[in-house]
């Protein structure tokens, strides 16, 4: 005697059976800025290779005595941990740009991912101050390639961090993700603001306006 067996055998369910979000919006940001510091950083990385291969080649982002990048790919500054600033931007940027890819494939990262990928876009964001600050202060140059990196992760800092405040990645009080829920919409206008802030730096520094219009 033979039994058949059930047509209707129950399924598994997993214990978290809710459909998962797509962040699309935060994807494409990732996606693009993360191609965009990388392509600062890798044609960083081809500029200085042709001014090791001939001295006496000259930048194509060296544009006038404040806007260039020859002074800060020669300086000790330029290859802080012993080899050039800009192999760190094309590893990292890569990184970000595999992150915003595999959002956008449905992949879901667990807290700690979250976590470790904002603490490294926190690092990234002092590197490019204390960048900033030697560029402005010390050398008295304005890289162009630089500056691209410095507005990618200025917008990386306050979009990545705000979405994982929001979205709880960060462990914070439910008023504080409420607030960063609140402003997620209005962070272009804290962007803004902290570019404004370098500019007012640099302007008062190198006097910016001047030297272009004298170039």
């Amino acid at each position: 005697m033979t039994s058949e067996a059930p047509t209707d055998r129950p399924e598994y369910v997993s214990a978290d059976a809710s459909p998962a979000r797509r962040f699309t919006g935060l994807a494409v940001f990732l996606v693009v800025t993360g191609i965009v510091g990388f392509g600062a950083s890798f044609e960083l990385i081809v500029e200085e290779i042709k001014t090791l291969m001939n001295p006496a080649f000259v930048p194509s982002c060296n544009i006038s005595v404040l806007v260039a990048c020859g002074p800060n790919m020669a300086s000790w500054q330029g290859s802080l941990f012993g080899f050039p600033n800009p192999i760190i931007g094309v590893a990292c940027f890569a990184i970000v740009a595999v992150v915003g890819v595999s959002i956008l494939a449905g992949a879901r990262f667990a807290r700690w991912y979250w976590m470790l990928f904002n603490l490294g876009i926190v690092l990234a964001l002092v590197f490019v101050i204390w960048l900033m600050s030697q560029s402005i202060f010390v050398l008295g140059t304005l890289c162009p390639y630089c500056m691209v990196v410095w507005v990618v992760v200025i917008a990386l800092f306050w979009y990545v961090t705000a979405f994982n405040l929001k979205e709880g990645n960060i462990p914070v009080s439910a008023a504080v993700r409420s607030i960063a829920a609140l402003f997620y919409p209005f962070l272009w206008l804290l962007v803004l603001v902290s570019y404004l802030i370098v500019f007012v730096i640099a302007q008062l520094r190198l006097d910016v306006i001047q030297s272009l219009i004298n170039s």
